[in-house]
């Protein structure tokens, strides 16, 4: 396919996933206007020259506000990163977020927005905590970032209460500010809460009064005799909230034998409810009293997928003490998740979607996607197909955001000896 108007941008010979030849990409007011072989001139051509290219990676669960910390943890570091837990690591953050300002947590975020737009993302969902100790100041700042970095990555900002709601007087009125003042969703956290299903329908409530979506950090151990999964599903239901509804971590589901893990899926499936797996978290904090055999830790978001819930992959924390490591490279996080949750090289394909099509469903993205008319987010991988470039971990050469270059890299070059 062709047009007789000229493009702003041919990206030649890019390989598809789903195209058994490479193909041309025509580029017109930053949206894709032809794909083929492509005869038409454009004021700009490209070189994808063979390699694969993919829509730009998508991150449902980040948490700029508190990334980069980990030289300011002191004691509290060193207890969450040897031997500690979720609990020692909230409990450092928590310390340490009383001194944010709104510049240090705009330096640390625009820190690992810019690790995300070099490894190809060009979407992400961030959650921001906002309570007493830290006000609104995170909030400020990440909103700052998606004006500041919205020629790179489109950003949606999601509000929530780390440490309770119920139990922590004056949250829920900054919560309020918040989405007033330009929050795109509302998370929780009922975990953390003295009473989690009163929180879990407070949030409902304000969800419903603001007309947005919510995300939950939910289930975060490895014990499946009980769980809030229900009660989020079941309030879901009630609202009429189906597909505006999803859950991070939900560690317990690793823990329950097929039989269980199907039930559970068809819970999901039937509510409308999505789920993100942040594998780099989940299985750095879970089973850390096992003295042997540590438990993975990680829900298998494969399995779900073939079970009918929606399902992504996420970065969640960048060199913190939730997770003391991090790239915010999201093929890197499918790799992690393909090794640990032990796919088969056939189910590479699938494993891609849960950085790409699913997380794109999840954050109800309708114009996502390597298609004409969709906007022209494009990441073009130094590797022959999408499966190799999972599996070899290659870098992004160069990414587009609504067809414009916002990353150029040069291929390694080994300079032998003669």
């Amino acid at each position: 396919m062709s047009s007789d108007a000229a493009f702003d941008l041919i990206l030649r010979q890019a390989r598809l996933a789903d195209a058994a030849v490479p193909v041309d990409i025509g580029i017109r007011g930053g949206r894709i206007a032809a794909l083929g072989q492509l005869q038409t001139p454009a004021t700009l051509v490209c070189e994808a020259a063979g390699r694969a290219v993919l829509p730009g990676f998508v991150d449902t669960h980040v948490h700029l506000d508190k990334a980069c910390l980990l030289g300011r943890c002191g004691h509290a570091h060193s207890e969450a990163g040897h031997g500690g837990d979720l609990s020692a690591a909230i409990r450092a953050v928590s310390e340490l977020k009383r001194g944010f300002t709104e510049e240090d947590v705009y330096a640390r975020g625009a820190r690992v927005l810019d690790m995300a737009i070099v490894k190809g993302t060009t979407r992400m969902r961030t959650h921001v905590e906002v309570d007493p100790r830290v006000e609104l100041r995170s909030f400020a700042a990440i909103r700052k970032l998606k004006q500041d970095y919205a020629w790179a990555i489109d950003l949606q900002i999601c509000v929530f209460p780390q440490e309770g709601l119920t139990n922590d007087p004056g949250t829920e009125d900054l919560l309020v500010a918040a989405l007033k003042d330009g929050a795109d969703l509302l998370g929780g956290c009922p975990y953390t809460d003295s009473d989690p299903e009163a929180q879990i329908a407070r949030l409902f409530a304000l969800a419903r009064n603001f007309d947005v979506d919510l995300d939950f950090h939910l289930d975060f151990d490895l014990n499946p005799s009980w769980r809030h999964l229900d009660e989020v599903c079941r309030q879901t239901v009630a609202h009429g909230w189906q597909g505006r509804v999803a859950i991070g971590h939900v560690t317990k589901l690793s823990a329950l034998p097929p039989e269980d893990l199907a039930a559970a899926a068809r819970l999901l499936a039937e509510s409308g409810v999505a789920l993100t797996v942040l594998p780099a978290t989940d299985l750095y904090l879970t089973g850390r009293n096992a003295s042997h055999n540590v438990p993975r830790g990680l829900t298998p978001a494969h399995r779900l997928v073939q079970l009918g819930v929606t399902c992504s992959i996420a970065t969640n924390n960048v060199l913190n003490p939730f997770t003391p490591f991090g790239d915010a490279s999201l093929l890197r996080m499918a790799n992690f998740y393909a090794n640990v949750a032990q796919m088969d090289p056939d189910d590479f394909a699938a494993c891609l979607d849960l950085v790409t099509h699913l997380p794109a469903r999840l954050m109800k993205l309708s114009d996502y996607g390597i298609a004409v008319g969709n906007p022209a987010d494009l990441v073009v991988l130094d590797s022959a197909q999408p499966s190799d470039a999972l599996a070899e971990l290659a870098e992004p050469c160069m990414v587009f955001k609504n067809g414009r270059q916002t990353v150029r890299r040069e291929p390694a070059q080994i300079l032998r000896r003669p």
